[in-house]
């Protein structure tokens, strides 16, 4: 009997040795994939930095949960992720949940993610994946949610789909997926293929136009059925008049043509409009070059009039974007985006216009048009800013910026702040514009990093080294901006140098040789006759503040609201105190 008992005592031993040894081999299979992960991901702002394979376990990692020494999600939602996908993500068999959506990452989804046979949610919307849906994604029994809207996905839904048992949520919408939609998949509780080009001529839905299942009866479905078949005849009798209208106008110089609205995804944008190509080509008399109103880097900008009774006035941008189904639903987020910064000193977006070649944005049209403008191409008889305005027209624009870096979820960077982006309204107060247009310019050109974006003289030196912007940046070009106003000039300038060679000559490091000298007056635009001088001296201490060559010196944006407000407090109520004596 004791031999027997000593006998179970050891093979106990045993099974526990082969436990234990199973589990650190586990943990390590574990930590392996996931640094694969990482090496395959490009992580832009250090989310990953403790996943490190010197680690025992992955258990303590961010953005890692685990459950019995076991990884059952990955949360790397919005973490400004690039790269690809690794297939040894499939390594993790216990994983339970995957989110990576609303990041950049590109390329496919790899074929091994069909062994993650725990996977109850997968979410990989918002990205930049390409290539057709795997197959082996329908082999994942327990998978209840599926997310992959917003990518590049093409090709058609894997058959194998209808082994997906216990899905309730499923959403492919906006990308670029054909062939028709297996019936199991509409009976999904909840699903989403709107935005793509699924074959829709035998279904009973709309997959242009939402199909968010909500139910309905046979009775809704023959009236669907039947309002289709009216909506058909119509755009066809619409199309051949289109057609003859088309053929007629042929020999016209540029002539655009409207673009029928049955590729563009509907989106709920708030107040602002989506305007039909042919809205925006009459207001601007088919974008005639007389109704330039100036271009740029983001492309040109016309004045136009929409048709109504008080004719409003507008300004359209032509954005300098490739037109391609794959940048759509990134530019209606950016969109969407800007439509929610609404401010005093922010220039409001009142709509926009998308075709497969076009991107166009609408905005109020400026009656005095920009600080540049202003300062720099003041027509005949023309009267100059007069001090009292210029020193309005910083604070106005301060605290635009403070809006957008401080008040707006996420923050907005600007990118270029310089006195040609900032408008003038008919009471010459400042409106912050073309915020958030660089970004949707790397879109349209498929950039995986920021590219450098602004004008030369106002570029922060950090950005101009890594190429990535900051609210810092943006002060940084505040402070350039500032000098703009003070002294009427551009923040670099050319001068006939030696041996005919032109000599560049930088703003800011003249303002520090001209302040150092005591020389006031040659820093001041000299259309200014009158101006005060101690709150000249104050604005360009405040210059220097804003373009310290260190980032982490510069003051945020509400801290020099708070400074202006302090000078200009300080002149108000000397005029009070005056106007009392």
């Amino acid at each position: 009997m004791r031999k027997l008992s000593d006998s179970m005592k050891l093979l106990a031993f045993v099974l526990v040795l082969l436990r234990c040894l199973q589990s650190s081999a586990a943990t390590e299979l574990q930590v392996q994939a996931l640094v694969e992960m990482k090496m395959q991901l490009n992580d832009n702002d250090g989310v990953l930095n403790d996943w490190t394979d010197n680690q025992t376990s992955p258990c303590h990692w961010d953005h890692v949960t685990c459950q019995d020494n076991n990884v059952i999600t990955i949360n790397l939602s919005s973490s400004m992720l690039t790269g690809v996908l690794s297939p040894s993500i499939a390594k993790l068999t216990t994983l339970q949940q995957l989110l990576l959506d609303d990041n950049s990452i590109s390329g496919g989804i790899p074929q091994e993610f069909g062994n993650l046979s725990s996977l109850t949610t997968l979410n990989l919307g918002r990205n930049n994946l390409n290539g057709s849906i795997p197959d082996s994604i329908g082999r994942l029994s327990k998978l209840q949610i599926l997310d992959l809207n917003e990518n590049h996905l093409r090709g058609s839904i894997p058959i194998s789909f209808l082994n997906l048992a216990s899905l309730n949520n499923i959403n492919l919408a906006y990308n670029n997926l054909g062939g028709e939609i297996p019936e199991y998949l509409l009976r999904v509780p909840q699903y989403n293929y709107t935005g793509n080009h699924f074959n829709c001529d035998q279904q009973f839905f709309s997959c242009e136009e939402g199909s968010t299942k909500t139910g309905g009866s046979k009775n809704s479905r023959l009236k669907v059925v039947l309002g289709s078949i009216a909506g058909a005849v119509i755009l066809l009798v619409i199309g051949v008049v289109f057609v003859l209208r088309w053929q007629k106008m042929r020999s016209r110089p540029e002539i655009f043509i409207d673009v029928s609205g049955q590729n563009i995804v509907i989106q709920e944008f708030g107040q602002i409009k989506r305007f039909s190509w042919r809205e925006l080509q009459i207001a601007t008399n088919n974008f005639n070059e007389q109704n330039v109103l100036g271009k740029g880097g983001y492309g040109k900008v016309y004045k136009g009039v929409l048709p109504g009774p008080d004719s409003t006035n507008i300004a359209v941008k032509r954005m300098l974007i490739l037109g391609s189904p794959e940048v759509e639903q990134s530019f209606l987020r950016e969109v969407k985006s800007l439509s929610i910064a609404v401010h005093k000193n922010i220039l409001s977006l009142l709509g926009f216009c998308t075709t497969p070649t076009e991107r166009l944005l609408v905005y109020p049209f400026m009656k005095n048009l920009s600080v540049a403008s202003r300062l720099r191409d003041i027509k005949l008889n023309e009267p100059a800013l007069d001090w009292s305005t210029r020193t309005q027209i910083a604070r106005g624009t301060a605290r635009g910026l403070e809006f957008l870096h401080e008040h707006c979820n996420p923050k907005i960077i600007h990118r270029d702040v310089k006195a040609a982006n900032v408008l003038l309204d008919e009471n010459f107060e400042a409106v912050v514009g073309d915020f958030g247009l660089a970004k949707m310019i790397d879109i349209g050109r498929n950039t995986v990093t920021t590219g450098l974006r602004g004008t030369p003289g106002h570029i922060a030196p950090e950005y101009a080294e890594t190429s990535r912007p900051s609210v810092k940046t943006d002060i940084f070009g505040y402070g350039v901006f500032l000098l703009e106003i003070v002294t009427g000039r551009h923040a670099t300038e050319l001068f006939p140098g030696p041996m005919e060679e032109a000599e560049k000559i930088i703003l800011i490091d003249q303002v520090k040789q001209l302040m150092e000298e005591g020389r006031l007056n040659d820093i001041v635009d000299r259309n200014i006759s009158v101006y005060d001088k101690i709150e000249m001296e104050r604005i360009i201490q405040i210059v220097f503040l804003c373009t310290h060559m260190e980032p982490d010196k510069r003051p945020p944006m509400s801290e020099v609201v708070h400074m202006l407000e302090e000078l200009f407090l300080d002149r108000e109520e000397f005029v009070l105190a005056a106007a009392v004596a």
